[in-house]
């Protein structure tokens, strides 16, 4: 008896019950006769069955009771958004407690727990703007690494236009090893992309400096080999290459099997991964619509021609816009304004064109688009899509100090850095110390002067500096060389005369 009274809720419970439970209670009881059956029937205690009874023979009105306007909670509202804000989302309400705590909060970790939730989920929202990517035939071959078990390794490629896919597997993650998967890839697409995008690995990088990776000279003497021009994703950014994440998750739900597969044989791993690819490839994909070995071959000339094929389209279809402003109908993409992200609009084809509308009434047209394709308006991103550039962040004072010399050393941080220079933080503090012999001016000078003839040492900088390269030409030749001299005063030369002794 006492363990069901410690269940029991008191007049609150009954005030909570919405009007479809009271219903069920009042029904149930007039079924079964009896309080408690009644409350196991719709799953509450016999006190809340008698007081709802009660009041109904009574004929006392229902009434919920209302829900303060207030929360506990408001008052570290401002607290919880700035450290959201502050650690960019990661932070969690385990950590948030003592600082509630410490600016007045009294209420439960509950509550403060979905107070954080929602200050997460509102931060994810406003802090990023997406914007799909539109692929370019033959531009871009993404690649990436996983690890399946502790002696094997999942390399994966993907070409970001015809979305060919490339699967192998390793029994490391070294320098050699991924740039010869990296040209047994180029092998196999029988061309090179003309940029390979991966995360900052830490085979492929030499280092980072102000946020900008440093290739390692291995992979810049590969690349230059081959005629690609390595890019580095921002860091803790796996969005920025979806593409070859969506396949590395594809890949360890459909080829790797628990060890029952291939045994951990490289050898035997990589038979099953080339008929994997073989069998994949020529499968309809799913977004584009196309055989990617088929588009291969399309993408291997530079064209982009529209599919023969297309799906049957609809009229009047619910879709709801993503996070990237699309929706997605006939296996082609259309953006809308970023005030339409998370709701359901109607999609017709009106005279070859697609028409959005809302509660009856149109929001934008596109043109109809074949699939795999998109079709974005610039209005709906606020501007035309700009290059992407990673953002110089400094760490350092040297780095401080050079970047302040303005955009001429900006442009010799990147240059150097893009030549796979290995002491690129070195020469830039023992450059940065030419400022006080040589001025600002000729520095900068000097630092085009490099930049332009490929020079990142600071030796170069400094013979550049001595060659007096920097130093106007007083006149041309054949000509009077003025100088600006000071003037003193003139004394006679009697001035200079000795008295005559008497």
């Amino acid at each position: 008896m006492g363990l069901l009274q410690s269940h029991q809720p008191d007049r609150r419970t009954y005030l909570l019950k919405t009007t479809r439970e009271h219903l069920n209670i009042i029904d149930a009881f007039h079924q079964l006769g009896s309080y408690r059956a009644a409350a196991r029937a719709c799953g509450t205690t016999d006190k809340t069955v008698k007081r709802a009874v009660e009041r109904h023979q009574a004929g006392g009105p229902w009434v919920r009771r209302p829900r303060p306007l207030s929360k506990n909670t408001d008052s570290v509202l401002a607290v919880i958004a700035k450290k959201v804000e502050a650690t960019d989302g990661r932070i969690s309400a385990k950590r948030l407690v003592p600082v509630a705590r410490a600016a007045g909060y009294t209420g439960s970790t509950r509550n403060l727990r979905r107070a954080v939730a929602k200050m997460k989920s509102d931060w994810r929202h406003k802090r990023r703007l997406y914007r799909p990517w539109v692929a370019t035939p033959g531009q871009h071959l993404v690649i990436d690494w996983t690890k399946i078990t502790a002696g094997l390794h999942m390399f994966c490629a993907v070409l970001a236009w015809s979305r060919y896919r490339f699967v192998r597997f390793a029994n490391n993650e070294t320098r050699e090893t991924t740039l010869g998967l990296l040209a047994e890839c180029f092998e196999e697409l029988g061309a090179v992309a003309a940029v390979v995008l991966s995360d900052r690995m830490a085979c492929l990088k030499n280092g980072i400096v102000a946020n900008v990776v440093v290739p390692h000279p291995e992979y810049v003497r590969f690349a230059a080999h081959y005629g690609f021009r390595p890019d580095f994703c921002e860091g803790g950014d796996p969005e920025s290459k979806g593409v070859v994440e969506n396949l590395v998750g594809y890949a360890q739900r459909d080829l790797v099997v628990p060890e029952s597969n291939f045994g951990g044989n490289i050898a035997e791993g990589n038979r099953q991964a080339k008929l994997w690819g073989i069998e994949v490839n020529a499968r309809l994909h799913s977004e584009t619509q196309a055989v990617p070995a088929k588009r291969l071959e399309q993408e291997r000339q530079l064209m982009r021609p529209l599919p023969s094929l297309r799906p049957a389209l609809c009229r009047g279809e619910l879709r709801k816009v993503n996070k990237t402003q699309t929706i997605r109908f006939g296996s082609a993409r259309y953006s809308l304004p970023t005030e339409w992200v998370g709701k359901v609009v109607e999609v017709s084809v009106v005279d070859h064109e697609v028409v959005l509308a809302y509660d009856g009434r149109q929001i934008d047209c596109h043109p109809l688009m074949a699939p795999g394709e998109v079709s974005i308006k610039d209005e709906h991103y606020k501007g035309k899509p700009r290059v992407p550039a990673r953002a110089i962040r400094v760490r350092t004072g040297t780095e401080r100090a050079f970047i302040a010399l303005g955009p001429a050393a900006e442009a010799f941080l990147r240059s150097a850095a893009a030549t796979g220079s290995s002491r690129l933080a070195a020469e830039l503090a023992d450059i940065v110390t030419l400022e006080r012999s040589w001025g600002r001016d000729q520095l900068l000078t000097a630092l085009e002067r490099a930049t332009r003839f490929r020079r990142f040492k600071a030796k170069d900088v400094r013979d550049i500096l001595a060659a007096g390269w920097l130093a106007p030409n007083p006149a041309p030749p054949g000509k009077t060389l003025k100088l600006n001299l000071p003037e003193v005063p003139v004394r006679p030369l009697s001035a200079y005369a000795l008295e005559r002794v008497r």
